[in-house]
């Protein structure tokens, strides 16, 4: 499981809770960042309680509406639609700023000890669809999500950082937010294959990937995505190929049903190989726990693998990304 945490600071009930747990990871949010040296210390205490030095800390850092990062902590970066844009009049400059973006993002986490980043968004938003992707797409077309999407994975990754792919097998055609109710997807498994499984499938080799809360009609017609086993097996483990570590959208949502027993159950035997749980409220976490099984077998393995990804960074130079970014985005 990852788990979130209620403040700036570790709390005495939450060290004793991860040591007692010893979570695979952990994810920040806005309640959790404060200060450059409070960060670092806050991960660091995360990594204390678990025993491992390598344990991923995630956050959400994409640019625009969802950036947990702001100044003076990081700058405030452009929406990933900005950078559709730019790919629209001009690939290759598109193309280059996904990935220096993700390449700034990199640095601003390294900064901080965060080693993940649940990046890139590869929805395929469709016409009438709700606005809870929105601008946080990189475009309309299938293969410029994809295009756009490699490059922002491949600067996260040039910097030492584990991309997640979300949300798997697609949160494009979403009629409703799933923080707040469960979305049906009406559209045949023919157009799914068209449009919202292209992305995805074109980044099968990525590490990571996050599920998404909807219900597919055309694929399982009782059951979101996170909790199909139907849709985890025949869709993304075959169909799209991905052959990496699964990790749930945030099992409080309040697109699952049941009480937080029930949804993790119901998540790990659908074939997720992590359960998400963001907003730090320790009952909640003792639910989720109390139903999570030590990591082992198929879903140990990818969780090595995943984390064999990362790497040192490379040998960009961060004043010189960062105004090269700077030529072609204001930020601020």
């Amino acid at each position: 499981m990852i788990l979130g945490a209620s403040g700036t600071r570790l709390t005495g009930d939450e060290k004793s809770f991860y040591r007692d747990e010893r979570p695979w990871g952990f994810i920040l949010f806005a309640r959790n960042v404060e200060a450059e040296n409070q960060i670092r210390d806050l991960a660091a205490e995360m990594r204390e309680c678990v025993g491992r030095q390598d344990a991923p800390v995630f956050i959400d850092q994409e640019g625009g509406r969802v950036q947990r990062l702001r100044p003076p902590l990081a700058p405030n970066y452009p929406d990933a639609a900005a950078i559709g844009a730019l790919y629209a009049r001009d690939r290759e400059a598109g193309l280059r700023a996904a990935w220096l973006m993700s390449r700034l993002h990199a640095f601003d986490l390294a900064r901080y000890g965060l080693t993940a980043d649940c990046l890139p968004v590869l929805d395929v938003p469709v016409k009438g669809s709700h606005d809870v992707i929105g601008n946080r797409a990189y475009a309309h077309e299938p293969e410029a999500v994809a295009a756009l999407g490699r490059a922002a994975a491949d600067g996260l990754m040039s910097g030492g950082i584990l991309p997640v792919m979300k949300h798997v097998p697609g949160h494009g055609r979403a009629e409703a937010d799933s923080h707040k109710a469960l979305p049906r997807v009406r559209a045949g498994i023919e157009e799914l294959r068209a449009r919202d499984f292209v992305p995805f499938k074109a980044l099968k080799d990525l590490p990571m990937a996050m599920t998404a809360h909807i219900v597919y009609e055309a694929l399982d017609p009782d059951n979101p995505a996170t909790t199909s086993a139907r849709i985890i097996e025949t869709i993304i483990r075959r169909e799209i190929g991905f052959e990496g570590l699964l990790m749930s959208d945030d099992v409080s949502m309040n697109a699952l049903s049941g009480d937080y027993g029930e949804r993790t159950r119901a998540i790990l035997e659908a074939g997720c190989d992590l359960v998400l749980h963001c907003n730090g409220l320790m009952d909640e976490m003792r639910a989720v726990a109390a139903r999570v099984p030590e990591l082992a077998g198929k879903a140990r393995t990818r969780a090595d693998k995943a984390l064999a990804a990362l790497s040192a960074g490379d040998e960009t130079r961060e004043a010189q990304a960062r105004a090269e970014f700077g030529s072609m985005f204001a930020i601020a």
